[in-house]
């Protein structure tokens, strides 16, 4: 190798700055036992995009780099019109293995499984599986921690691991040695659930059966890694009041990441002008009482604050699944005492700011008890309020059918705005009823 050839390091400190020709080039410029690690270290979108970048005829070393499931996900991520050519790069068996995956759903545990596992016969002795396994073992299979027993029909059976194997006699027969009680997913099943049971059960690896019981392939816990990174990144983006990207943010065009935050920004914006026009409804109360208004961007914070820690805390429940819509009344029971407690925590604070400036500055004028209370008693119903609807939202979209995530935190806030607005003004008629107004 040459003194002056790029490394991988090197590549990898440039890399987000690169256009894909520049990146395809470098790739095929590093040394070769560094270029293939670099190559499957990439993500599925970066391999997608770099194979585009290469020429025809450069693709195949480094399709039959991938095993059958990461071809399907990076095939599946190219035009239409390019998957065909990069098939045709692959050997005929894996042609095959990567077409059935791409049968399923990219999002279902079939998308996500490797076809390629450890497979026994119930027949066979110890002594000779292990030889087996040692067989099997040369070839690309996507893990070795457990071995699974088919029938003839490929129907699971048991599963056995190598400790179970080395610590048996050896003329002792698979069936006896084999656990019956096997965890599997279906093949239609969400990989968010899938990972849910991996997590649950603290497994390094699943199988995958059909409908009839046919065993069809794993889904081990590296793939479901990266099940749960999109995941909650995805969540998080839309939490933050915004859709989720498709590709990293740095690999992202600035027209998609305008677009992808216009939307949700528009739609707040013009939540937001029913603030302004639920304080123009008001405006006689404030021309005679100025100082109701000094209190509007605590009032109004204090429930938006409250409904986005709440929406936070659901959302996050239902994607680990420790809440469902059957929970909601016992949530509703639980955020009313949170939210209750939580705004005389804050009605306390507010009540002791107002006397103490009172006493120092003299800033509320003769009234300010009554300012007082007003404040304290609207921020005990606002963050009950914004803590009740926070953590309903959630559950409401989910009924209709969409993601809960969609319930961001800033779309909490600005429907709390509006009717925290409505509850301090109205607060204020009674309290100050008589004397301010």
């Amino acid at each position: 190798m040459s003194d002056d050839r790029l490394t991988a390091v090197e590549l990898g400190e440039i890399w987000a700055v690169l256009s894909p020709e520049e990146r395809a080039e470098g790739v095929e410029h590093l040394d070769r036992g560094e270029a293939h690690s670099f190559f499957l270290g990439l993500s599925e979108q970066e391999q997608a995009a770099v194979l585009r970048a290469m020429k025809a005829g450069e693709r195949r070393l480094w399709m039959r780099l991938l095993a059958p499931d990461d071809a399907a996900d990076v095939i599946q991520l190219v035009p239409q019109e390019v998957r065909a050519s990069l098939l045709e790069t692959l050997d005929e068996p894996t042609r095959r293995e990567v077409a059935a995956l791409m049968a399923y759903a990219e999002d279902a545990a079939g998308g996500l499984m490797s076809p390629r596992f450890a497979r026994l016969r119930p027949d066979m002795r110890v002594g000779e599986a292990i030889g087996y396994l040692r067989r099997q073992a040369q070839e690309k299979l996507e893990t070795i921690y457990y071995a699974y027993v088919l029938d003839q029909e490929q129907r699971l059976l048991g599963v056995v691991s190598f400790r179970d194997l080395i610590t048996a006699r050896s003329d002792k027969a698979l069936c006896e040695v084999m656990r019956r009680d096997i965890i599997s997913v279906p093949d239609t099943l969400d990989q968010e659930a899938v990972a849910r049971v991996i997590a649950r059960h603290d497994l390094n690896a699943i199988p995958v059966v059909d409908a009839e019981g046919r065993m069809k392939g794993i889904v081990t816990v590296d793939d479901i890694v990266d099940v749960v990174q999109s995941a909650a990144t995805e969540d998080i983006q839309k939490l933050g009041g915004m859709e989720a990207l498709d590709t990293p943010y740095m690999q992202t065009g600035m027209v998609a990441l305008v677009k992808k935050r216009a939307g949700w920004l528009s739609a707040l914006f013009l939540g937001e002008m029913l603030t302004a026009s639920a304080m123009g409804h008001y405006e006689d109360e404030i021309a005679r009482a100025v100082v109701l208004a000094l209190f509007v961007p605590l009032i109004i914070s204090s429930g938006g604050n409250s409904g986005s820690q709440a929406t936070t805390l659901i959302i996050r429940a239902m994607a680990l699944g420790e809440v469902t819509i059957k929970d909601w009344w016992s949530i509703v029971r639980r955020e009313l005492t949170a939210g209750l407690s939580l705004g005389l925590i804050l009605a306390t604070i507010g009540m002791i700011r107002i006397l103490v400036w009172q006493a120092l500055f003299h800033t509320y004028g003769e009234h300010y008890i009554e300012v007082a209370v007003t404040v304290a008693a609207s921020l005990v119903g606002i963050v009950a309020w914004g803590t009740l609807a926070g953590a309903m939202l959630p559950f409401v979209i989910r009924r209709l059918g969409f993601d809960p995530a969609s319930a961001s935190a800033p779309f909490v806030a600005t429907l709390v705005d509006v009717s925290g607005l409505m509850i301090y003004f109205n607060v204020a008629q009674i309290v100050l009823q008589g004397s301010l107004l």
